[in-house]
């Protein structure tokens, strides 16, 4: 079958078509046009780097949500969905809580310190070195796994969606399907057309109409399909009948956990790699060291974080966290659901029938996990909305592509090529190597992108499982980096190699410990060395005297911590007695205790100790402090989190 004949036997019209189509134009149009500056004036690198600090707290929330949302979500967490059920809500739902905590105690001293990447703080807070070698990390990161990681699941997607044939060829000693190939380079050029000319302005602002493709878009695919699934087989009350049967027959399969938000351990299965609890671990996702990827993710991670740092307003930022928080929760309705429902349809019965002989002229199959929500879309949306839902990946794996060009091209010009190669370099000079760099990051992400990316069944489980290896120690090095004024570059650089070292050992000392409980014993290791080689630094200074109100605030929050930790302790003690306990994933309350532990050293550390390091930032307590909005807001997020949490157990 010929690439034509596909695009006119794939269930898509010609609406669908200019849907999409219509997306595109104005998205470049739009992002080309919002990246204007005033006539006669150059953009600086605050203007291209930061968008001129001028994003309001919509632009900001809409951003952070569109840069986080990508194939990584659509077809890897769905993927996951299919597998182990809506547990995988965890990583959703927490990261609402998680973007509090970044918008409270993290974001405000970065905007206070003037942090421009995450980089460059390591460097001012630590030395050179540190700074220096986040700084290759990170581009790395971004462009061999970010990067070619999104494309190729965006790419396979698009693929199966379109239902094209596979045009195989050969290409530097491998077989290569140049279909693939075509649309990761579409991708990479739509992404760059508006990125890589506008900087974070043409980005951030045309995110504000990306969320709402990919949150509405996401929205209707999940309807759609749930309406089809009731009108096909004549269950009454269309869409949410079909929610409710769905909901009904898994629940009644001993064992099936698809709508359990903690998954227990199953005696019955004897291989743990084989249970959904290996993947999504009881209460781990609620108290254990989930916390770590999502800190590590939304509070230090550049091409996430940089949206916070343009905002025109501290103020302004935090608003932003809150919307982003709200938009949040919504993501296990747009990509969790859809999974569930293409476990029904592929394993399910209806009135004593299998779901699938019911539903004649099914295109395509799932032969893997993440396969399911192309499926979906192409067998389950009508006319114009699977131009939508289509529209709506596009969106997710767009932006976050236009994101990471962005900071790739922010961090290799602010923190290598200012710092080192050009430190007098002109502002139009330093616009003009980020586009460049961000050209270079295209094309080495599309040459790498076949070498790197292979099959795997769960790309998301995949890609959260190694970058755990990593969260670990990113969350100890800038979060004490941020907080203590004692952590010391040695003890950094110790962070930095621990956090590989260890996790690589527990992966193979403890390959039947599910990977967020290893990350959790990788915390442990590495804030037991750090606060230890920190406090026998002696490079240090006097310490500033704090007035009273500072050093009684954070000594009561201090002990208040110290508690907490020591119930933690004893739980997790007790919970070896309890096997009900021992499958939830009791243990990961060790990994609370520490955490809690932790915040009572450094605080209380910050209110006594007398010397301080000698590159410490200072903490001034009152940035802290929040406005009604946040609070509320806050409050808010929270109440919803309880309630689903305590509906779906």
């Amino acid at each position: 079958m010929s690439v034509i004949e596909a695009l006119q036997n794939n269930g898509f019209q010609t609406i669908d078509y200019l849907v999409f189509v219509a997306y595109i134009i104005i998205l470049v149009s739009l992002g080309v046009f919002l990246s204007r500056g005033k006539k006669g004036e150059e953009k600086s690198s605050t203007d291209y780097f930061l968008a001129g600090n001028t994003l309001t707290w919509w632009a900001v929330g809409a951003s952070l949500i569109a840069a986080n949302i990508s194939a990584e979500q659509f077809i890897g967490m769905s993927g996951s969905a299919f597998n182990s059920g809506i547990a995988m809500a965890a990583y959703e739902l927490m990261a609402a809580a998680t973007l509090l905590v970044v918008g409270k105690f993290l974001l405000p001293l970065m905007i206070e310190k003037k942090v421009f990447t995450i980089p460059q703080f390591l460097r001012d807070r630590y030395n050179d070195g540190v700074g220096l070698s986040f700084s290759i990390f990170w581009l790395f990161l971004y462009v061999f796994i970010n990067l070619t990681s999104v494309a190729w699941l965006g790419a396979l997607a698009i693929k199966q969606i379109l239902g094209l044939p596979a045009v195989m060829g050969s290409m530097m000693g491998m077989s290569v399907d140049f279909t693939l190939l075509t649309i990761i380079l579409i991708l990479f050029l739509v992404a760059g057309l508006y990125s890589i000319y506008g900087g974070l302005a043409s980005v951030a602002w045309t995110d504000v109409m990306q969320v709402t493709f990919l949150v509405g878009g996401g929205l209707i695919t999940a309807y759609a399909a749930l309406d089809v699934i009731g009108s096909e087989l004549h269950i009454d009350g269309g869409a949410f009948g079909a929610f409710s049967e769905i909901y009904s027959h898994l629940g009644s399969i001993a064992g099936d956990k698809h709508f359990n938000l903690v998954v227990t351990r199953n005696p019955e299965i004897a291989e743990i790699t084989k249970d959904p609890y290996f993947d999504i671990p009881g209460i781990v996702v609620i108290v254990g060291a989930l916390w770590l990827t999502n800190l590590g993710y939304w509070g230090f991670n550049q091409y996430i974080i940089q949206k916070g740092l343009a905002a025109k307003s501290l103020a302004e930022a935090k608003k932003g966290m809150i919307f982003a928080a709200f938009l949040k929760i919504l993501i296990p309705f747009i990509v969790c659901i859809p999974g569930v429902c293409a476990f029904y349809i592929m394993n399910g019965e209806y009135n004593g029938v299998s779901v699938l002989e019911q539903l004649p002229n099914l295109a395509g199959s799932i032969d893997r996990s993440d396969d399911a929500y192309p499926y979906l879309i192409r067998n389950f949306t009508p006319v114009f909305v699977k131009g939508l839902s289509f529209a709506a990946l596009a969106a997710a794996v767009i932006s976050s592509l236009a994101s990471m060009f962005n900071s790739t091209s922010t961090i290799f010009t602010m923190d290598i090529y200012k710092h080192y190669l050009d430190k007098g370099a002109s502002e139009a000079k330093l616009v003009t190597v980020g586009r460049i760099t961000s050209i270079c990051a295209l094309i080495l992400a599309l040459v790498a992108v076949y070498p790197i990316m292979g099959g795997a069944d769960q790309a998301f489980q995949v890609i959260q499982e190694y970058s755990g290896f990593v969260y670990p120690g990113i969350v100890v090095i800038f979060g004490l980096g941020l907080l203590w004024k004692r952590a010391s570059g040695a003890a950094a650089v110790v962070a930095a190699i621990g956090t590989f070292a260890f996790s690589i050992i527990f992966k193979f000392a403890l390959p039947e410990v599910p990977f967020l409980l290893r990350m959790g014993y990788v915390f442990i290791c590495l804030v037991v060395l750090f606060f230890g080689m920190s406090f026998m630094s002696n490079k240090t200074k006097p310490a500033d005297e704090l007035d009273e109100h500072s050093v009684k605030t954070q000594l009561k929050y201090a002990y208040v911590c110290l508690a907490v930790a020591v119930v933690c302790f004893l739980l997790g003690i007790y919970s070896f007695t309890s096997q009900e306990m021992m499958n939830l994933g009791f243990e990961a309350v060790f990994f609370l205790g520490a955490m809690m532990l932790s915040i009572f050293i450094y605080l209380r550390s910050n209110a006594l100790d007398k010397v301080e390091d000698v590159k410490s930032i200072g903490v001034d307590i009152n940035i802290f402090k929040t406005d009604a909005t946040f609070n509320i807001g806050a409050v808010g997020v929270i109440v919803i989190l309880v309630i689903l949490y305590a509906v779906l157990w």
